[in-house]
């Protein structure tokens, strides 16, 4: 459906999912997508999708997250842009995208809907959707308010769609990727495991972060507020959770988690000056390897676990 060789998708990480990482992700013969919010206007968002073009001729996708701002951002403006490049897939994510299905749609435009429980599955279906991503528990970012683990999340979703469904959250290595197609997946997004990759835009430091944490280095945040989101375990992430302990609101937690601390990280590397994305799959990652390294590793040793350790068993 989606023209690429690998049941691997890349998932579109704000300030990380650039046209560097995404072709690198593409040229190996899986899914590479842009983030559309990253880029700070649909000008510049076309200028991406350009660059991305001149650094592979494989398919990719570009991610558009509609999430509550407190700057209004001209989203329709930026689903155009897509159109208007030509692009033709694209991933949604966060909000209902059912206002923007009608022209997604009258442009060839094949729609990958990122979701978190079985039910809002069963509504992006029914809105015309060509694929659900569920995303479990265990993801980076935004989890939901179900905390619904992959292993019970998947095969759930699976039963109550006809459509395909990719399997987020949690997944970075072969293991994953079989276990997620038993599940009854089709493939499986990958976000931390490509952000810890060397042609990832973050700092290296983040990266060398990432493979010395463990699974348990990530924090919950924003669950007082219902927006709740994985982050790294820092001194910040700590100071948010306690004063939804104590009961603040968005007025005294909102300086704290603004996005432009979290992109200063990627930038800086400096892992305590602000909030940023991570998930527990972080305490399976213990390298940085190019992106085709990766994917390649990845489904070779897939073939090996099917053809070999479950042949085996029967």
């Amino acid at each position: 459906m989606l023209g690429i060789e690998h049941p691997i998708v890349q998932g579109g990480m704000q300030w990380v999912a650039r046209a560097e990482l995404a072709a690198a992700v593409s040229n190996a013969g899986a899914l590479g997508i842009l983030t559309a919010l990253t880029q700070p206007s649909p000008e510049h968002l076309r200028r991406e999708i350009a660059r991305m073009r001149e650094m592979t001729d494989r398919p990719f996708g570009v991610n558009l997250t509609f999430l509550p701002t407190l700057k209004p951002v001209p989203y329709a403006e930026y689903r155009d842009a897509i159109i208007e490049s030509g692009v033709k897939i694209v991933e949604t994510a966060g909000n209902n995208p059912g206002e923007h299905m009608p022209a997604l749609k009258a442009a060839g435009v094949r729609v990958i809907h990122k979701c978190t429980t079985p039910r809002h599955a069963r509504k992006a279906q029914e809105i015309g959707v060509d694929i659900v991503s569920i995303d479990g528990y265990e993801c980076a970012g935004h989890v939901g308010e179900n905390d619904i683990p992959g292993l019970i999340l998947i095969p759930a979703t699976v039963a109550q769609v006809s459509i395909p469904v990719i399997a987020s959250g949690g997944f970075g290595d072969a293991r994953g990727l079989v276990a997620a197609l038993a599940l009854g997946a089709e493939g499986i997004n990958m976000g931390t495991r490509f952000m810890c990759t060397r042609e990832s835009p973050v700092h290296e430091s983040i990266k060398q972060a990432i493979t010395r944490s463990s699974e348990t280095d990530t924090r919950l945040i924003l669950r007082s507020l219902r927006n709740t989101s994985r982050v790294w375990a820092n001194q910040l992430s700590a100071e948010v959770v306690a004063l939804e302990r104590a009961g603040a609101g968005i007025d005294r937690i909102g300086p704290l988690v603004v996005g432009a601390k979290g992109r200063g990280v990627y930038e800086s590397g400096d892992v305590e000056s602000g909030i940023w994305t991570v998930g527990m799959i972080q305490g399976l990652i213990d390298d940085i390897p190019a992106c085709g390294d990766l994917v390649r590793r990845i489904m070779d040793q897939a073939h090996g676990l099917v053809s070999g350790r479950l042949a085996a068993l029967l």
